[in-house]
């Protein structure tokens, strides 16, 4: 599913809205959680699931073609824990 999936669906479900504010909502939405994201917030969606970021320290890594052992620096990483009713939906 792509962005413009999600504003077709948007668009569709709402109907009040040309497909231009339905982007513009969309897009607004994205920005958001972009924002707490990057301010080191959770973004917690009731019945999906739970946007964070975790810093992850340096390590050592190995080149698997080569073999040859590096550093891998010091970085954030997002991850996505999905609630129980998103998880029972997939497993039903």
């Amino acid at each position: 599913m792509t962005k413009t999936d999600i504003v077709e669906g948007v668009y569709e479900r709402l109907g009040g809205f040309s497909k231009k504010e339905a982007a513009a909502i969309v897009e607004t939405i994205l920005d958001v959680m972009k924002d707490a994201l990057t301010d080191g917030e959770k973004v917690k969606i009731s019945s999906f699931g739970t946007f964070t970021v975790r810093a992850k320290k340096k390590r050592r890594g190995r080149n698997p073609k080569t073999g040859k052992t590096l550093e891998i620096s010091a970085r954030k990483v997002l991850t996505f824990k999905p609630s129980q009713v998103l998880k029972s939906l997939l497993n039903s």
